[in-house]
């Protein structure tokens, strides 16, 4: 029976983000710095709320697009921190998390032969996805120009084909953003082309140093902009399944319908926590960021001190180190780490174009563990 599956689904492969965390868990005595996921609980009163909706029989079906307290509450929050502008009502769906939001937005968009164009090493889930719709993959190698994408390599890249660009900025693996200069270059490229840009923002609220900065804002291309966003990075809500798109109507009628077929309706209890997430959860977010800023210049400062040459990321929670002076394949290095230093860290090449010569480290855990990591680190390289 099984070649009566579909193609498509056939030749996929489950994540090697997943697949290494299988293995890493069959090592006693291991210290993970592989989950992108925060070390924090969901802020106090955030849970409250999620209580309080229980506690109101807020239970039953919640309308397919979103409670409209919830997307009020997150338009007011985006124009709040980035000014962009969205009309609650015709313009913002709530998803059950960024991953169906991304899967909404390639489905509604992509015909079969289209091209996608993806700034690479980039996270490992929107290829299969691109696929699964019918698209074709255009990557983009960005690690020459310090992991940021460039105006000249996009518009080498836009072709007759090409129905969309992908912007995973802040990005994971390797931590880089895109400054408003270097946006306002892209959206120059954009504005000759008709091609829609997905946006995928969730680290938004995981900048260091500086705001974060949109795509969208540029009038000049709004109305090909589909933003996506969260709670689960920025609030640590990942457990929530919160997501939303953004977009003009136009195109947030076309994602709707996609939208329908997978959702009856999102959990009415995560949009109640979610909605006093966006109204009243910057101050907990604001401490949090602060935390992993302090991990990240502990980390990198490590890294770069052992030969593991690291450009400081500007956002996320994520440093990409080169292993070039020790090694030549990251999944062989990842595994000597686990083996021999017990450590897990997850090599590079499972991430989409990612390379065989970095790995991703995850600062989203304490200092005590970022410390015992490295000390592990610093004497298996010692004894090399």
């Amino acid at each position: 029976m099984k070649n009566l599956f579909n193609k498509d689904v056939q030749s996929l492969e489950i994540s090697g983000i997943i697949k290494m965390s299988e293995i890493i868990k069959t090592y006693d005595g291991v210290v993970a710095l592989t989950i992108g996921e925060p070390d924090f609980q969901t802020p106090f009163l955030i849970k409250e709320a999620g209580k309080t909706a229980i506690d109101n029989n807020r239970t039953f079906y919640a309308p397919t697009a979103g409670e409209p307290a919830l997307r009020k509450a997150v338009s007011s929050f985006m124009e709040r921190r980035y000014h962009l502008s969205y009309n609650p009502d015709t313009e913002i769906i709530v998803t059950n998390g960024t991953t169906e939001a991304v899967f909404l937005t390639l489905k509604t968009l992509l015909s079969p032969g289209d091209e996608v164009i993806l700034a690479t090493p980039a996270y490992p889930g929107y290829e299969p996805v691109i696929k699964l719709c019918g698209g074709v993959l255009v990557p983009i190698d960005v690690s020459g120009t310090r992991f940021k994408l460039t105006k000249e390599q996009l518009e080498q890249a836009i072709t007759p084909k090409t129905k969309a660009i992908i912007l995973t900025f802040p990005s994971n693996p390797t931590g880089a953003i895109l400054t408003k200069d270097e946006l306002m270059d892209l959206a120059k490229v954009i504005e000759k082309h008709n091609v829609f840009v997905i946006s995928d923002e969730l680290y938004s609220e995981l900048v260091f140093d500086q705001p974060h900065q949109s795509i969208a804002s540029f009038p000049s291309i709004r109305e090909k902009v589909i933003v996506i966003n969260g709670v689960s990075k920025s609030h640590a809500m990942t457990g929530w399944r919160i997501g939303c798109t953004f977009a003009p109507s136009y195109i947030t009628n076309e994602l709707f319908k996609v939208h329908e077929c997978l959702n009856t309706s999102i959990s009415s209890i995560s949009q109640e926590a979610a909605a006093y997430a966006f109204n009243h959860g910057e101050k907990e977010v604001e401490q949090m960021k602060l935390e992993y800023q302090k991990r990240r210049d502990y980390l990198c400062k490590r890294l770069n001190a052992l030969g593991l040459d690291t450009i400081v990321p500007d956002g996320t929670f994520y440093a990409f180190p080169s292993i070039k002076r020790f090694h030549h394949d990251s999944y062989a290095f990842s595994m000597e780490l686990l083996e021999q230093a017990k450590v897990g860290l997850l090599p590079s090449t499972v991430f989409t174009k990612g390379g065989a010569d970095r790995l991703r480290i995850s600062f989203a855990y304490s200092m005590e563990k970022l410390n015992e990591a490295m000390n592990r680190i610093e004497q298996y390289l010692k004894n090399k």
